[in-house]
């Protein structure tokens, strides 16, 4: 094959640091509007952004020229740099450390934007960390340790 194509749609998790409630209503929209702007920025088109006050869910098109690590730290990085340029909080914001992806495929991405549209009415049933604990489960990752 002369070509190579590659199309990687992932379904990322990242905590706000200590899972502190920090994305309210009033600021939420900008949060993931800075999400949204630096992985278009990294050529990653993003089909969904969504989440909680402690958490977001994020569904975007890897770009093959980026590793994964490189596109999430850029995505958190840059976003938490803009929402304490403009003191969008009256605290320092910062995301925890850790994320989870996972690989979606294109019989699921339906399913997938779907999950991440209705976190709000998913969360009154479970927090995010029996979310992260589901997840865990789901993929095989018992054995780690919280994002």
């Amino acid at each position: 094959m002369s070509h190579s194509f590659s199309k990687l749609w992932i379904h990322a998790i990242w905590a706000t640091k200590n899972r502190q409630e920090l994305i309210d209503f009033s600021i939420e929209k900008n949060v993931h509007d800075y999400i949204h702007d630096e992985l278009i920025e990294l050529d990653c088109p993003v089909r969904i952004i969504n989440g909680m006050t402690d958490h977001i869910h994020v569904l975007f098109l890897l770009n093959p020229k980026k590793s994964l690590s490189d596109v999430i730290r850029q995505a958190k990085g840059g976003s938490s740099h803009c929402i304490n340029g403009v003191n969008l909080i009256p605290e320092k914001f910062a995301w925890q450390t850790g994320y989870a992806a996972f690989a979606v495929s294109e019989s699921q991405l339906d399913a997938v934007y779907n999950y991440i549209k209705n976190q709000k009415q998913h969360h009154l049933k479970k927090n995010g960390q029996q979310e992260f604990e589901e997840f865990v489960k789901l993929h095989g990752f018992e054995n780690s340790t919280n994002i």
